[in-house]
């Protein structure tokens, strides 16, 4: 048992070595990640601030002027401009000067006087559907505020039945709370796969593995020593990820550490086992970069990270089911913004375990019989 112990531990102090002892990649695995987090943290994001807005107003009165007061008083849009005829609503959104036209028309004051139905036209620039009826559902919530206020206002009877609304787990419905826990995770992907992609291709490349197959380690002496540096770096990168997330960007973290890292554990074993194998079929660090690219791309698109996947054709629902990041954003959201119990989360925990022996027990085969 101690030379099996001194055996890993050589292993993994020479694959930190490999890893650290250049300048370069030491700053590839520290800054890479802080920037990216940060750029992502605030650039991704479906809530919409400041749409550019114009307002064509044909009846200037005291309600219009207070239906506009609350188009420019709110953080979600920003007046650009103010139209006096039809033909400028055109110029404005074919130049993309503005998103959106609050057209208030001549009868507006009018027909609230005589409790009519007093029409408020919203042009918008559909180019963009998303941005469209995000921006769509702010306006409509501004004029349902404007309803109220003015039958309060007037002391007219309201309706038959009152919409009230409330959000759970995201009170405020910020984008942001969602996207953030899955960033880490996606980065926490990439560092580990990053590293453990290069581990064996980087000893095939210098000539040095077959020098390590020849040596009295066993197979799985060599894959423990190939696997712990990546896992303890992705627990390091992760942890300081998940940091940020909570210290900086203040995403509440409502459940147990022991159930976040749970699942990062497995995660990063899956990930680990993925990049081994990939490293395993490469003869150059170019081709392990290579495969670890293409397992990115189509893993994150897969995971749910912006899609959901229940949006997603049945046949690649079937696909996700291989996939370790599928498993590990509801676990990290999960526990973010849910607080779910570690019991809820078994059924996400043992697939990406199962994957993770899976890869890494091929890799450990492919270690002797990929030939090149």
């Amino acid at each position: 048992m101690h030379i099996f112990l001194h055996n890993i531990r050589a292993l993994v102090t020479k694959e930190f070595l490999a890893v650290l002892r250049d300048p370069k990649s030491r700053i590839v695995l520290i800054v890479p990640p802080i920037v990216q987090l940060l750029v992502f943290g605030y650039a991704i994001t479906f809530d919409l601030n400041r749409v550019p807005l114009a307002v064509y107003d044909e009846n200037p009165s005291q309600a219009s002027r207070e239906l506009i007061a609350l188009f420019t008083g709110s953080p979600n849009f920003h007046k650009v401009a103010s139209i006096d005829r039809q033909e400028q609503i055109a110029e404005l959104i074919d130049r993309k000067d503005a998103l959106m036209v609050v057209h208030i028309g001549s009868s507006f004051t009018r027909d609230l006087l005589l409790s009519k139905p007093a029409s408020v036209q919203i042009i918008l620039d559909g180019r963009n559907s998303n941005t469209a009826l995000i921006a769509l559902n702010y306006a409509q919530s501004i004029v349902s505020r404007f309803n109220d206020a003015w039958r309060q206002t007037h002391q007219l009877a309201g309706p038959p039945a009152r919409l009230e609304t409330r959000a759970w787990f995201n009170p405020n419905l910020e984008s942001r709370w969602f996207m953030i826990p899955g960033i880490a995770g996606l980065l926490t992907l990439v560092v580990t796969m990053t590293v453990t992609a290069l581990s064996v291709a980087r000893e095939r490349e210098q000539g040095t593995f077959d020098q390590l197959l020849m040596t009295p380690l066993r197979p799985v002496e060599i894959l423990l020593g190939k696997t712990l540096p990546g896992f303890i770096i992705g627990l390091i990168e992760g942890t300081f990820i998940f940091a940020v997330t909570v210290l900086w960007f203040k995403i509440p973290l409502r459940g147990h550490l022991l159930t976040l890292y749970t699942g990062l554990s497995l995660f990063l074993l899956s990930s680990v086992g993925v990049g081994l194998m990939i490293s395993s079929l490469s003869a150059t660090m170019q081709q392990g970069l290579l495969g670890a690219f293409l397992f990115l791309v189509p893993a994150i698109t897969l995971s749910g990270f912006t899609t959901p996947i229940v949006n997603m054709p049945v046949w690649l629902q079937y696909l996700t089911l291989l996939n370790p990041m599928r498993y590990f954003m509801v676990v990290i959201r999960s526990t973010f913004l849910e607080g779910a119990a570690f019991g809820s989360l078994v059924h996400q925990f043992w697939p990406m375990g199962v994957i993770g022996l899976v890869c890494m027990s091929a890799a450990g085969w492919l270690f002797r019989n990929r030939l090149y």
